[in-house]
C-alpha cells in the first residue's frame, strides 16, 4: 500500500514537472517571423508611394543653390560651418543644421520668415519654397532647393536588446527595420503583439500588429512614422520566471525542489 502511495506521488510529480516545462517554453510559432502563405496585393506599392505628411518636431534639411552666390550663403551659412567641422552627419549636428517644426507647423527660414509645413509632404514644402524664394531670384530657374527629412527618429521600447530612441536616415521605415535596429527581439518578446503609438495633428493613435504572421507586411501600420513610439511587450513565461527553454525550466524546477527537500530535512533534524 504505502509503495503503492509512493508511485502515484512519483507519477503525480513527474506529470507536474511535464506540464510545467511544457507551460513555460516558448513555442517555435511564437518566435518566428512571417509565417503563412504570402497574398500579397497591391498594398505594399500604395504604402511605398503614399508621401508622408510632416507634423511637429519634426526636422527638415533644405539645401539652396543657385548662381547667386551671396544670396545662397545666407541660407547654407550653418550648414556649410557644419561641414567644415566635421564630414560626419550625425543628430547632434542635423538638430542644429535643420530647420524644426515647431509647435505651429513652422519653420522659420530666412527672408521668407515663418512658413507653415504642418501637413506638407516633402515635395510641396520644395515647391513652397521655390515660389518664395523667385521674389528674391532674378531667374526663378536659377533655383535649385533641395528637402529631406532628417531621418525617422522614433523611440522603441520593451523586449528588444538596444531600447530607446533611434535615428534611421532614410525616407520611410518599416517596422522590421525599426526592430532592427535596436537588435531585434529576443525569445521573451512578443512578437505577436508590437504596439506602436503614434501622435497626429489632432489625436495620439495606438495600433497593433502581429510579426508572425504574413498578412504583416500588407498592414498600413506596417510603415513606422517619425516620433512613433513602439513598444515590445515580454511573453507571460518570462514573468513567471520558469525559464524560455525546456533546460531552464528543467533547472528551475530542480533548484525548487532541492529547495523544499532541504527545508524538509532541516525541519525533521529540528524535531
Amino acid at each position: 500500500m504505502l509503495i503503492d502511495k509512493e508511485n502515484n506521488m512519483k507519477k503525480a510529480l513527474l506529470l507536474l514537472i511535464i506540464a510545467i516545462v511544457y507551460s513555460s517554453c516558448i513555442p517555435k510559432k511564437d518566435l518566428t517571423y512571417f509565417q503563412g502563405d504570402p497574398s500579397l496585393k497591391d498594398t505594399i506599392y500604395q504604402l511605398q508611394n503614399k508621401p508622408y505628411r510632416l507634423q511637429i518636431n519634426d526636422i527638415l534639411m533644405i539645401d539652396i543653390k543657385s548662381s547667386d552666390p551671396e544670396l545662397v550663403e545666407v541660407f547654407n551659412a550653418t550648414q556649410s560651418n557644419n561641414r567644415n567641422n566635421t564630414s560626419v552627419i550625425n543628430e547632434e549636428i542635423i538638430y542644429f543644421r535643420g530647420y524644426s517644426v515647431d509647435l505651429h507647423g513652422n519653420i522659420r527660414l530666412p527672408y521668407i520668415g515663418d512658413m507653415n509645413v504642418l501637413g506638407y509632404s516633402i515635395s510641396e514644402v520644395r515647391e513652397k519654397i521655390e515660389k518664395e524664394l523667385a521674389n528674391y531670384f532674378k531667374n526663378n530657374q536659377d533655383i535649385f532647393v533641395n528637402v529631406k527629412l532628417a531621418g525617422v527618429r522614433f523611440t522603441i521600447l520593451g523586449e528588444v536588446k538596444k531600447p530607446g530612441p533611434h535615428t534611421i536616415y532614410r525616407d520611410q521605415v518599416n517596422i522590421v527595420e525599426a526592430i532592427a535596429a535596436a537588435g531585434d527581439i529576443p525569445m521573451e518578446g512578443n512578437r505577436k503583439n508590437v504596439t506602436i503609438i503614434r501622435k497626429n495633428i489632432d489625436k495620439t493613435e495606438k495600433f497593433s500588429i502581429d510579426l508572425t504572421n504574413i498578412d504583416a507586411i500588407e498592414s498600413e501600420h506596417f510603415y513606422i512614422q517619425p516620433n512613433d513610439i513602439v513598444y515590445v511587450e515580454p511573453l507571460k513565461q518570462k514573468s513567471w520566471g520558469t525559464g524560455v527553454t525546456g533546460l531552464q525550466s528543467i533547472s528551475t524546477i530542480v533548484t525548487v525542489l532541492s529547495l523544499i527537500t532541504t527545508t524538509m530535512l532541516l525541519i525533521q533534524n529540528i524535531k
